[in-house]
């Protein structure tokens, strides 16, 4: 199924395109938060079987991603974010989260990204 997003957008972009690593790594993340989000629903309707198959899929695809932010790094980036964009309260939050989202590209998925956002913003 990756191959197969992978070569969508090659075709969508033009067939004489070569996606940059980029491009790959944002065909990656949504393929792996399309597989999260499948999870925990699978997971609410007591479908082990496909559990187990996703979870698998999502040690393979993790491979390639690369490594994850931990969350004192990920707070860390927020905090500097915030003081370059000036924000003060929540109502900053979507100019904070702009800004901080191309930063942790493929080392942090948006929900991280949106929790660690509003702890810092009060």
């Amino acid at each position: 199924m990756v191959k197969a997003s992978l070569q969508n957008e090659v075709i969508n972009l033009g067939n004489n395109v070569t996606l940059s690593a980029d491009q790959e790594l944002t065909i990656l993340t949504r393929e792996v938060k399309q597989r999260k989000d499948s999870l925990l629903e699978f997971e609410k309707a007591g479908r082990d079987d496909l559990v187990d198959k996703l979870k698998q899929e999502l040690l393979i695809l993790e491979e390639y991603l690369p490594q994850q932010l931990s969350e004192d790094e990920l707070l860390e980036i927020v905090r500097v974010t915030i003081s370059e964009v000036g924000a003060t309260s929540k109502a900053d939050m979507g100019k904070v989260m702009s800004a901080v989202m191309p930063k942790v590209k493929g080392q942090a998925d948006g929900s991280s990204v949106n929790k660690a956002v509003a702890s810092l913003l009060k």
